[in-house]
Formats: C-alpha cells, structure tokens, sequence
C-alpha cells in the first residue's frame, strides 16, 4: 500500500482498476484496515467492471496514523477520505461502507455532497443495544483505561494492538495525549452515540439526511441483527425518500455467522463482502 499525509496525518492507502476510471472507495466496519480479508477481494471485483477502487485505512486504523483532533471519530474520518479523494484526483466518487463504514460514508456524504456520485451502505449501525456497546467499546472502555493508568494503559489495550504493531509512531502519538483531555474527547465521542428519536445514526441530523441528493443503495439489515438493526436501515430509506431499499446478497444470519467465525476461528467479519460486486456494479450504472 502507498501512503500520504493528509492534515498531518499519514495515511495508508491502495487503488485498483484502470487510473482515470470512475472511482468507488470502500470502507470496512470497525478500526479494521482497509486491507481485511473480504476487501481486497471486493476491490479485485470492482475493478474487474470498469471501476478504480480506493482501499483506505481510515485514522486510528490499520497503518495510518492515530488521531483524536475532531468532534467525533466519524467525522475524523470523513474529514480525511474527503482530502484523500480530492489529493488523489478521483473526482465525484461513490461511497460505499458497512457498519462503521456506513455511518462513516453518511457523514462524509452529508458534508460535502458534490464530490460523492452514489452512496452504497450496508450493515448501518443502529438500535439502543449496538449504539450503547459501541460507545463503551469506542471510548468508556479506553477513558476507563486512561483513569487508571494513564495513556501508557491506553496503548496497552489489545485495542490499539494492530495499529502499534504496523505504525510504530502510532506508540508515541498515544503517549503524546493528554489523560485528562483524552478522557473529555472519549466523553465527547461516547455522547454522540446516544440513541435519539429524531436519527438512526449517531452524528447524522434529518438535516444532513437532507442533503444527500446524489442516489443512493441501502441493503436491508437482517432480522437476527442486533448490532445493524432491520430497522435502522429501514428508517434511514425513510430519511432518504429517493434512496433504493433492496435485499442482501446473503441470508438473514449473516452477521451472526461472520461473527462466531471471527469469535471461535479468526476469521475476517467482512468475507462476504465480494458477493456485492454485483449489486454495487449495476446500481452505480443504472444511476450514473
């Protein structure tokens, strides 16, 4: 993968497919990096259909640099994919993320609408129950952490393990933060993931749902999901008048499947994922 430096932040990237074709990028879930397996197989796919595909290691993850400087992780993330597009000349791109990347690619969609072409999401993160264990998972656990032991505990925690491990100055950009103002920002970032009446995802107002106006592909959550929730992605077409809600290309335990696979075998959560080659194809063609 190459790499770039981004508002002070070095990150880690690969292309796929012919330069100067229409680009899709793709986002995975969690702090996973771009490169997980399921990805690279994806990307291989998309390119194979006349696409130049954007594998990305967001901030915080993989063997980009880690980073604290934003109102919520989310838009750290926006923020940076954004600059990437536009330093890497791809033009209007399609945005195309599950879970984390799905709520990722909203708000990045929401924040500058021009240079987004389509939007493809799937495993959209929702309900009471995922969005409070995302907010213990993401910040309680590492404020916990910080409170007790400072951030030499913080950069201890299997959490950060990966991005340690294939950064090294990540180490020393964790040592840098201040406990005290480390602590405020996971307040920060752990509030935002309060369950409201008014939005399904965390960060996105009706608002911001209001300026997507480029098409849009929304894959409908499985019933068993508990972290994407049937009804969070049914409840973000709703915000999304003009948006298409279609099935997924697998059955309804999906998740559930990838989950225990990853729990009892090590297995990568997103390995299903080439299987929307198809899907992501057609649509971006049939709404260009």
């Amino acid at each position: 993968m190459a790499r770039i430096t981004i508002d002070n932040l070095d990150i880690e990237y690969q292309l796929h497919g012919p330069a100067g074709a229409p680009a899709v990028v793709l986002t995975p879930g969690g702090r996973f990096a771009g490169n997980s397996p399921g990805l690279p197989e994806l990307a291989e796919r998309l390119a194979a259909g006349g696409r130049r595909v954007l594998l990305w290691d967001r901030p915080n993850c993989g063997a980009s640099d880690i980073s604290f400087d934003a109102p919520t992780e989310a838009q750290l993330h926006a923020r940076t994919l954004l600059a990437l597009v536009r330093r890497l000349d791809l033009g209007p791109t399609a945005v195309a993320g599950g879970s984390a990347g799905s709520r990722m690619s909203l708000v990045a969609a929401a924040r500058e609408p021009a240079l987004v072409s389509h939007l493809i999401l799937w495993w959209i993160s929702g309900g009471a129950i995922s969005l409070m264990q995302l907010a213990a998972h993401y910040c309680g656990e590492h404020a916990v952490q910080a409170s007790m032991g400072g951030m030499a505990a913080v950069a201890a925690m299997p959490a950060w393990a990966e991005q340690l491990r294939r950064n090294p100055r990540n180490r020393d950009l964790l040592l840098a933060q201040d406990p005290e103002q480390f602590i405020a920002t996971m307040e920060r970032w752990a509030a935002v993931y309060a369950p409201s009446a008014l939005s399904p995802v965390p960060g996105m107002t009706p608002a911001d749902f209001a300026r997507l106006t480029m098409p849009v592909l929304i894959l409908r959550s499985g019933m068993s999901d508990v972290f994407h929730t049937r009804r969070t992605s049914e409840w973000v077409h709703e915000l999304i008048p003009h948006s298409l809600l279609r099935e997924p290309p697998w059955d309804d335990q999906e998740w559930n499947r990838r989950m225990r696979a990853s729990i009892k075998e090590g297995r990568g959560l997103f390995e299903g994922w080439p299987a929307l080659a198809p899907a992501i194809l057609e649509f971006i063609a049939a709404r260009g």
